[in-house]
């Protein structure tokens, strides 16, 4: 049991990150604002875990500017993907 448990990663144990990086594990990436919509969450709490997920380098970042307004893009990392994916299995190995 304890070797299930060593990969399960407290940062996806919240169901907004587990969100975001489902999201992005199939998306190349997603604004901040698709982010909401999906999540169904409020601007300070998904930044809140958005920066999370940033300082634990499971994602990354990128600022531009569309047509004058500013637009942030979020990625997942390769490091974020490998976690994730040991996380996922993880789960999946307890239930069985």
């Amino acid at each position: 049991m304890k070797e299930l448990l060593k990969d399960l990663n407290k940062a996806f144990e919240n169901k907004i990150r587990l969100g975001i990086m489902s999201a992005l594990m199939v998306n190349d990436a997603m604004d901040f604002n698709s982010l909401k919509s999906l999540l169904d969450v409020t601007d300070g709490n998904l930044a809140t875990h958005l920066k999370s997920l940033e300082t634990s380098t499971y994602i990354s970042v990128q600022k531009e500017f569309i047509e004058r307004k500013p637009n942030t893009k979020y990625m997942a990392t390769a490091e974020g993907k490998e976690a994730f994916v040991r996380h996922i299995k993880a789960i999946e190995q307890l239930l069985k």
